[in-house]
């Protein structure tokens, strides 16, 4: 007699208590990276319009030495290059942890994250693409409106008091963490130029041993870390952007626990680096790179200008009709039974909150236009404008559901309690 098959999980029901302590973990240090990258965000934007000199005048310091590898950069650059590959170190481990124990260790359960962040950035993409498709358009910046900013979105969260369930959570946690996979893949694909093989291949060796190290069980941070600086430089060198070293290490480490250990390498180190990746990194990258004109002028010219306004309707419509209309498809087709105690309209307002786009879309909108800084900047401004309008409307939305959240966390906090008991 066969046994009978494992009952199927409704879409966005409870998780796991194991899953559901790794989360609230996870999405502590985010959601206070968060609250830390809106405010560098207010700072930059006051101290770029206030003081416009001294404000450029540091960004544009060069620190770091020249021979053998180039890295005489300005600050900004540093924070673009340098600060972002931590954030997508981070990155790479939260993918192989989803990867490995996580929602996406599953195919039908990973289907409609995983849908719903393909179609988060396609129609997003696709949006921006018709907007530019014109006389005067500018079809380069399509990528920029395709981005889910993890921290900024629990920073919202945080603010409005919203008492999100941990399902919905874990939704938008494993939905980011595709996105940011499919971002480096556009950055290294599309952004990347004048490759230079020596370096590319010098980088890749080292991945090769880092890897080596890691599998034969070599401990120490201070052989990682000279070799992790080794092989960003190299990478950064061979001009292919510098964070793919990032996540690309991120990629290497041990997700798995060997007999004995409490944790798992990856585990432990990014229990490490997330607070100073999302406490640090992040807002001090926001600080440079969120300073732009908001005269209304420059205002004027987000909504009326063809690639600002892409990025504005990308982030705002594409990326609510991307995630929502692609997750219920997907859920049609695949007989998904949503839980009982939530809506679909729960989840078009996580759609909505998805549509921050602010660290990885303020990147691409500098690597798309590095040549054209006015065209950058207007489409930086475009990212906050969008951005803003995302975060007003998804806590209008969420504040409205907020007894039934509520509710259901209540009930998640009581089975915490008693299975500790």
């Amino acid at each position: 007699m066969s046994d009978s098959p494992t009952p199927r999980r409704p879409f966005l029901g409870r998780l796991p208590l194991p899953e559901r302590k790794f989360l609230a973990d996870a999405l502590r240090a985010e959601t206070v990276g968060g609250i830390l990258l809106l405010g560098a965000a207010v700072v930059a934007l006051v101290w770029a319009n206030a003081w416009p000199a001294a404000y450029r005048s540091v960004l544009d310091t060069t620190v770091g030495p020249s021979s053998p590898l180039h890295l005489d950069l300005p600050l900004d650059a540093w924070a673009k290059d340098g600060l972002l590959a931590v954030f997508f170190f981070v990155a790479g481990i939260e993918l192989k942890r989803e990867l490995v124990a996580g929602e996406l260790r599953d195919p039908r359960a990973a289907a409609l994250p995983v849908v719903a962040a393909v179609c988060g950035v396609a129609v997003p993409a696709a949006v921006y693409a018709i907007v530019n498709s014109g006389p005067g358009g500018h079809p380069a910046g399509w990528a920029i409106p395709t981005a889910t900013d993890i921290a900024f979105a629990l920073g919202v969260l945080a603010v409005v008091g919203s008492h999100l369930p941990s399902a919905l959570r874990a939704f938008l946690l494993t939905l980011a963490v595709v996105d940011d996979l499919i971002a480096i893949l556009i950055i290294a694909i599309f952004y990347s130029s004048g490759v230079k093989l020596w370096a590319l291949g010098l980088s890749l060796l080292g991945l090769v041993l880092f890897y080596a190290l890691h599998r034969m069980r070599v401990r120490g941070w201070y052989l990682y870390v000279p070799l992790a600086v080794v092989v960003w430089a190299l990478m950064h060198e061979s001009g292919i952007h510098a964070t793919v070293a990032g996540v690309a290490m991120g990629l290497l480490l041990r997700c798995t626990k060997d007999p004995g250990e409490e944790h798992s390498p990856a585990e432990h180190i990014e229990h490490l680096v997330r607070p100073f990746s999302a406490g640090f990194c992040v807002p001090v990258f926001a600080l440079f790179a969120a300073g732009v004109s908001v005269s209304p002028r420059a205002l004027g010219e987000v909504f009326t200008q063809a690639s600002p306004l892409g990025v504005v309707l990308g982030l705002v419509v594409g990326k609510c009709l991307g995630i929502f209309g692609g997750t219920w498809l997907a859920a049609r087709f695949t007989r998904a039974e949503l839980n009982p105690d939530l809506e679909w309209g729960d989840l078009f307002a996580v759609s909505v909150l998805a549509g921050i786009g602010f660290t990885v879309s303020l990147l691409i909108a500098e690597l798309a236009f590095a040549d054209d800084h006015g065209l950058s900047e207007r489409d930086k401004a475009a990212v906050l404008a969008g951005s803003v309008i995302c975060a007003v409307v998804a806590a209008v939305l969420l504040r409205g559901r907020n007894r039934t959240y509520r509710k259901l966390r209540e009930e998640e906090l009581a089975e915490e309690q008693a299975v500790a008991v």
